[in-house]
């Protein structure tokens, strides 16, 4: 048992008769901490009727009444308190903590007189109990020292008294005392309260047991007390009723209290543990529960103070049967949430379990990779998304399910959580979100109470206004009625709420969505751009987890730097792609075609590779099937256009007339408004609003009124926007070019937020016109199609491939691969420079699908740098493995990976044809992770060259010539050591540069370390040193170590050191030994005239230098020029 022996139905306290009053502690405002709290005089059960004086169930509301003398103590409401405290483990440490720190205190002698009871009763019940004991037993006995908090029990919290109590006590208000033998007593005994009969030896008296006992009772019958004597620890100064005192010489008790009230039936079992608490009021002057019982976030730093109200899902391990019958008992009479709550919940479950399982549901989960955000240049404020290397990706594994799950373990409940999932259109961010809904519906992400799906379509309404609960209530799907109680739970515990935002990309045409001002609770309805700005800045419902899903292009996602954390979807590998079309044609129960649509998607590797897109690959199933349905020879298109006419072409033969030209303009059209949703009215007829939803182009928006569409998917609204563009002629001819988006515009951009209309227009207007646009529009369309495909040719002809970037490279290589022109093809290929840099640039399989087209039709050398590409393993294998890749740069990590799936699958030749094509030369370690991928390399050639009787250096090691070192002040001298150990192995090194904006200060040490690597660098022509933080420590060791340089040293430069003249001695008795030096700068260091002087007269030896650069601000002008005047070779710039 853990509680008070609350009422089952009634209370156990009369109703005051008559006058009778009890006399109640009247209440000053408290001020101050929960310590002070702990040290006042106040009886904590009045406290706690003082500050939180609404029913903690929600069935009913307690009033304080005016009268300063009328009993407000409701002991069930303290019980369930207490019992709440005890299920809810992070308050269990809490108060663990308290009892170590009472522990500590109340030990010192002079502590001793001091009552407890106060302490003891806001620690709990099983501490009032242990501690008394320890009180009565170290009675008489003087600390000699006071222990420290680690010398004290283990768990002080969850100690339990192996012995019964050996004489009764009065703690507080309750009387403890071991119980006597049921027999005696002619009263049911308290066991029989509990529906069990143990033995007087079974019973061990763990906790305070309040006894009441009938009125017409004897009190002398029901209480048997053994002799000795009673130790009271404390009295009331005035009884209430209910409460009897006895006293008398004859019984040695002091005071001795007994419960007068109604006496449970056997069937009323107490519960084992009340029903939780959702919250405390609040107080106006503090946020967070005003409980006295619960401490302050100042008194207790280390625990959230919401922590301590927090409703706790927690069940013991162990519970007898009695104790499960009576907590489902109390369970079924208290619910824990009110009853308006609970059904709103379980209607927000039913209707996320309700969604579509079938062909419209998840069939293969779309892996996540955590991301970042980074500006693109130094002088931009724009922000990017970093394209990380394969091997730096970090994949959530567990879906977005398990990153909402460990979120939920955040410390700071008071703090908005923002997780934003960016995205390309079609890669399954939305099905991603409505896979947390139907994960939180089937109890797998129990730390949310409420999660709310709200998706964007649609709910920018110009002019309309909206509330909080306008929000969580109205917009979302199935929309429901605004509940007030529902709406105040929320608001109490944000922190159990996630609020899930879909396709925010819908809200990108508005600027400052996220910079906008909004007040935190100000309750005024306001626009939608208001809510969620106030969402975004953590301001409205703070505490929320808020899941952000938007497309990785757009204002929106460059303002989620901030974000806590940022993932980006992953897409298809071809492996789950051929997943995908196998358990769709399961779904449809069209099995004996599964196998011949697999055959199709496999000879036709473009599609393929677009399958990595989850909208493409479902296009693609819903093709194959229709054309595996005709029983003829079935044959996939090999172009993107193509698979959209396909799907397309049968849906417009029984269309009204001009249907498609006006669904294709409206697509257009919305698509510059960065819009995907449209009106009933924009329709100019019923039938071809009727056309466009039966064929599945358009569907109603969820949430939205039933005036409301929008497109079944992004690239269908790319693919009508497209067909407007070769159709309309109300498109300028001088115009058409821009929407290729492959040339920039200073006036007027186009943004390309339809970005899959270049491809489209492309295919549309070059490809032949019987397969193609005329199988949408007929061939009345010829003329105009004509005269595009002209003005389209002329300009990519005027187009130079080598001068474009690398992301318009690929769009150009895409656009002239839809096109199937051979012409355009040509001139493309044709165009291409030598070298091909991708550095920083996104490449997709669709990309590496195209691109190495391209390489094998040119017929020539090609080298690539793919760093920094995000390239898959399997397209980094088929590009380099081409013979007309020659050389080729990538991460180390990822084609170290490579080399060994290559070893392991035994393919020996391609092996050693990679190996031989990969460089790194110039190498610039930027990070502690490029200088350990160096030194991988240098062990693998290591490890290769013990086990083979022949040494052999790798190509990439043995071509290096050019090494630079940037790491900064902090990481430069931890990893500086990394690479002194691996220097020895490029033996073909020329220049080494340890100078950096930033300043690697490695330091006399790092020279020192340096220094002795050079024997084995017998090639190395360039050494930069400058900005290293050398003194003269340094400077003489590194003199000592140059004559090992001397017959390959070209230049050396010690510029903005701290070499001094002992340093400049030493430098210029080793300089007349560097016969190969032309160049030594020792600029902005800190020797006098007199250092100078000993390099001036050094410098006279050395006929081979050139330049001495040597002017420092601690040597007069002066001298300086007369130096300079006597050897012109020393310059002072």
């Amino acid at each position: 048992m853990r509680c008070l022996a609350p009422r089952p139905a009634v209370s156990y306290l009369p109703e005051p008769q008559g006058s009778g009053q009890c006399a109640t502690m009247e209440l000053g405002p408290l001020e101050g901490g929960y310590l002070e709290l702990l040290n006042s005089s106040a009886d904590p059960l009045q406290l706690y009727h003082l500050y939180d004086q609404m029913d903690l169930d929600g069935d009913e509301e307690t009033e304080l009444c005016s009268e300063p003398d009328t009993d407000t103590i409701n002991c069930e409401q303290f019980s369930r308190l207490l019992c709440d405290i005890e299920g809810d483990e992070e308050t269990r440490e809490a108060y663990a903590n308290i009892a170590e720190l009472d522990q500590y205190v109340f030990q010192d002698s002079q502590f001793e007189g001091l009552s407890k009871d106060i302490f003891i009763e806001h620690i709990g019940l099983e501490e009032m109990i242990s501690e008394t004991v320890e009180v009565l037993e170290e009675a008489g006995q003087k600390c000699q020292k006071r222990p420290f908090p680690e010398e004290l029990p283990v768990d002080l919290k969850h100690r339990k008294l192996a012995e019964p109590l050996p004489v009764p006590m009065v703690t507080g208000t309750f009387l403890v005392g071991p119980v006597s033998d049921s027999s005696a007593l002619p009263c049911p005994s308290p066991p029989a309260v509990f529906n069990k009969e143990p033995t007087s030896a079974q019973i061990q008296l763990e906790e305070p047991i309040l006894w009441p006992v009938p009125l017409s009772s004897s009190l002398s019958n029901c209480l048997s007390l053994p002799a000795g004597p009673i130790h009271v620890t404390s009295t009331l100064p005035a009884l209430p009723q209910g409460l009897w005192q006895i006293s008398g010489t004859g019984t040695e008790v002091s005071s001795i209290l007994i419960y007068q009230g109604e006496m449970p039936q056997a069937s009323q079992a107490p519960p084992s543990s009340s029903p939780a608490i959702h919250s405390l009021p609040k107080s106006p002057d503090r946020p967070g529960s005003t409980s006295p019982f619960t401490p302050s976030a100042t008194d207790l730093p280390s625990m959230p103070e919401p922590a301590l109200t927090s409703r706790a899902n927690v069940t013991e391990d162990k519970m007898s049967p009695t104790q499960c019958l009576a907590a489902d008992e109390v369970s079924s009479k208290l619910p824990k949430w009110p009853e308006s709550v609970e059904q709103f919940c379980r209607s927000l479950r039913d209707k996320y379990q309700a969604e579509p399982a079938g062909l419209e549901g998840i069939l293969v989960e779309v892996g996540l990779v955590r991301a970042r955000l980074e500006r693109s240049s130094s002088k931009s404020l724009e922000r990017e998304l970093v394209t990380l290397d394969w091997a730096e990706q970090q994949p959530a594994h567990r879906g977005l399910a398990e990153v909402l799950l460990a979120a939920g373990d955040r410390q700071w409940l008071r703090e908005t959580r923002v997780i934003a999932v960016l995205g390309k259109a079609g890669q399954g961010k939305s099905h991603c979100a409505r896979a947390v809904t139907r994960s939180w519906a089937s109890g797998e992400l129990p730390q949310y109470d409420f999660v709310f799906y709200l998706p964007c379509h649609g709910v920018d309404r110009s002019g309309d206004t909206y509330r909080l609960q306008d929000l969580l209530f109205s917009l979302s799907p199935q929309p429901r009625p605004v509940d007030s109680e529902v709406f105040g739970h929320i608001l109490r515990r944000p922190d159990r709420v996630l609020l899930i935002l879909d396709a925010c990309e819908e809200l990108e045409a508005q600027e400052g969505l996220v910079h906008s001002t909004s007040q935190p609770m100000s309750r005024e309805p306001r626009s939608l751009r208001g809510l969620l700005s106030g969402l975004l800045q953590r301001k409205l419902l703070r505490g929320c987890t808020l899941l952000v899903m938007a497309r990785s292009r757009g204002r929106l996602a460059q303002s989620l730097s901030k974000a806590d954390a940022l993932f980006q979807m992953a897409g298809f590998s071809t492996e789950q792609a051929e997943t995908y079309l196998a358990r769709y044609f399961e779904q449809s129960g069209a099995t004996r075609h599964q196998e011949r649509a697999l055959a199709l998607l496999r000879g036709q590797p473009l599609l393929l590779s677009h399958c990595h897109s989850p909208t493409v690959c479902r296009a693609v199933c819903q093709l194959s099937e229709a054309l595996l349905e005709l029983g003829e020879a079935a044959e996939l298109p090999s172009t993107l256009t193509g698979l959209y006419v396909g799907l397309l072409g049968p849906t417009v033969r029984d269309s009204p007339p001009g249907a498609l030209e006006t669904l294709a303009r409206l697509a257009w059209e919305l698509g510059r408004k960065h819009h995907s949703t449209l009106q009933e009215d924009q329709f100019p007829s019923v039938e071809v609003r009727a056309w466009a939803v039966a064929k599945g182009l358009v569907q109603p928006a969820p949430g939205a009124p039933e005036t409301e569409l929008f497109f079944h998917s992004f690239l269908l609204q790319c693919f009508l926007g497209a067909v407007w563009l070769a159709l309309s002629s109300e498109i300028k001819d001088k115009e058409l070019p821009q929407y290729l988006a492959l040339t920039p515009r200073k006036k007027r951009p186009y943004d390309n937020w339809l970005e899959g209309v270049p491809r489209f227009l492309a295919g549309l207007v070059f490809q032949p016109r019987a397969r193609c646009l005329g199988v949408l529009a007929g061939p009345a369309v010829a003329a105009v199609a004509d005269k595009k495909q002209k003005v389209l040719s002329r300009y990519l002809k005027r187009l130079q491939p080598g001068l474009l970037q690398a992301g318009r490279l690929l769009e150009l290589l895409h656009c002239a691969h839809e096109a199937s022109d051979a012409g355009l093809w040509q001139h493309v290929v044709q165009g291409l420079p030598a070298h091909l840099s991708f550095l920083g640039t996104r490449l997709t399989p669709p990309d590496i699908h195209v691109l190495g087209s391209t390489l094998e039709t040119a017929g020539r050398d090609f080298s690539l740098d793919l760093r920094s590409t995000g390239i898959e393993p399997s397209g980094l294998r088929s590009l380099v493995g081409l013979s007309c890749v020659t050389r080729f740069r990538a991460a180390l990590s990822d084609t170290v990976g490579l080399w060994e799936s290559l070893q392991q699958r035994g393919e020996a030749k391609l092996l050693q044809a990679v190996e031989e094509k990969f460089t790194i030369e110039p190498f610039t370690a930027k990070s502690v992770k490029d200088v350990e991928d160096l030194g991988n390399l240098v062990q693998i050639q290591r490890t290769r060259n013990s086990s083979e009787d022949t040494p052999r250096e790798l190509p990439a090691i043995r071509d290096l010539k050019k090494l630079e070192f940037a790491l900064g002040p902090v990481l430069g001298r931890q990893a500086f050591p990394k690479l002194v150990r691996i220097l020895e192995a490029f033996s073909s090194l020329q220049h080494l540069d340890l100078d950096s904006l930033s300043q690697n200060k490695i330091g006399d040490e790092g020279v020192t370390q340096l220094s002795a690597t050079f024997p084995q660098l017998k090639a190395l022509e360039t050494l930069n040193l400058s900005q290293n933080s050398i003194t003269d420590v340094g400077a003489c060791k590194l003199a000592e170590a140059l004559p090992s340089l001397a017959a390959s040293l070209l230049s050396l430069s010690l510029y903005n050191n701290c070499i001094c003249d002992v340093g400049a001695e030493s430098l210029a008795h080793v300089l007349p030994d560097m016969v190969s030096l032309r160049v030594l700068d020792v600029q902005y260091n800190k020797f006098t005239a007199a250092g100078a002087q000993q390099l001036t007269a050094s410098l006279r030896k050395c006929p081979h230098v050139e330049t001495l650069a040597m002017w420092t601000p601690t040597i007069p002008f002066g001298v300086q020029e007369h130096l300079q005047q006597l050897d012109s070779r020393i310059s002072l710039r």
